[in-house]
């Protein structure tokens, strides 16, 4: 599906209340029509459509350009949502929903045959989370039905954390966009399968593998996070992901990045650094991103796709990449890098 024209929802806090309410529930209406909406979660800006409408639920992955083995987050506005789409709440899922939800987790149960096949990509399971934006939190109460959106973005490009990011992507490829601003978190929810005898986790995201051992006392990391030879069960576990234009190369040694960097420009090619606050002013590159700090990886996670669409607007060839600490959010940051890059690293 193709619009002449992609609406556009101001809804920031600088916008009228009373233009804020008409821009939300007109982008509701959309969405209960069977349209296609993007807007602002606390992780990144999500593609939006009837969960329960097969016909929406395929003009999001083609509006994205997403294989349709590659299932989707489903989203509700309250607890009750769950009763419509799954066989069973297991006693783990009442902990772990009141400790994080609304929130950054994805938690996946047995679904019901309500769910259409596109949405669990034929699985019989199904991905729900309930967010804390806001904005996602008003427009799921007035759309009425549960929404299933994956990232605002074109299949294999980096995740969008401002509608900016949306607007490049998707103009004239979905109905509207609402303007919440940048979002928090800054990389997409955390996946728990709770649908096993073991709490498992699909993809890091906002709420660390640490947070969630405090509530269910033992969480495993899936080992197919990397293995493109198996139907994935989450969003994220297969297919490169979060990719800029240049090539993307992680580099274990940051002391040997500028080595690279020199060599890359003597052979002509223009070149990007990403690293972090303490280290922008070491690099002589043609681009140098600080993202965040290394002393608070959350700020690096929000920046990250910032950065990595950034190397895009200085029309940048080669990229290399620190790396960054796996402990908490940390996890979250190289898997999304990892991805990005292809599993390209100079160890």
């Amino acid at each position: 599906m193709s619009y002449i024209q992609t609406k556009r929802w101001n809804v920031n806090k600088s916008a009228n209340l009373q233009n804020i309410e008409m821009n939300l529930q007109e982008a509701a209406n959309l969405i209960k029509d069977g349209h296609v909406v993007a807007f602002p979660t606390e992780t990144v800006y999500g593609l939006g459509g009837n969960a329960l409408d097969p016909q929406a639920v395929t003009d999001i992955f083609k509006a994205k350009g997403r294989p349709n083995d590659n299932p989707l987050i489903v989203h509700i506005a309250n607890r009750d949502g769950l009763n419509e789409l799954v066989t069973e709440i297991p006693p783990i899922a009442e902990k772990l929903m009141d400790a994080y939800w609304p929130g950054p987790l994805t938690l996946i149960f047995h679904a019901n045959n309500k769910v259409p096949t596109n949405v669990t990509a034929g699985l019989s399971t199904v991905a729900i989370r309930m967010p804390s934006h806001p904005v996602a939190r008003e427009l799921l109460e007035k759309s009425r039905v549960p929404v299933a959106a994956p990232s605002a973005n074109l299949s294999g490009r980096p995740s969008p954390t401002t509608a900016d990011h949306v607007w490049t992507d998707l103009e004239g490829r979905i109905a509207g966009v609402v303007d919440g601003g940048a979002t928090g978190v800054g990389v997409e929810s955390t996946v728990l399968d709770i649908s096993g005898e073991v709490p498992m986790i699909l993809r890091p995201g906002g709420i660390t593998r640490e947070e969630l051992t405090e509530v269910c006392g033992h969480v495993e990391l899936d080992g197919a996070l990397m293995d493109d030879g198996q139907a994935p069960k989450s969003p994220g576990m297969k297919y490169t992901h979060y990719a800029p234009k240049g090539s993307l190369t992680l580099v274990r040694d940051w002391e040997l990045i500028q080595e690279l960097a020199t060599k890359a420009r003597a052979e002509g090619k223009r070149v990007g650094v990403l690293t972090t606050e303490e280290r922008v002013n070491h690099y002589d590159a043609d681009f140098v991103y600080a993202c965040g700090s290394d002393g608070d990886l959350k700020t690096t996670a929000a920046l990250l796709y910032n950065g990595l669409r950034a190397f895009d607007d200085q029309e940048i060839d080669v990229i290399f990449s620190e790396v960054f600490d796996e402990r908490g959010v940390g996890a979250a940051i190289m898997n999304r890098l990892e991805k990005a890059a292809g599993g390209r690293m100079i160890k």
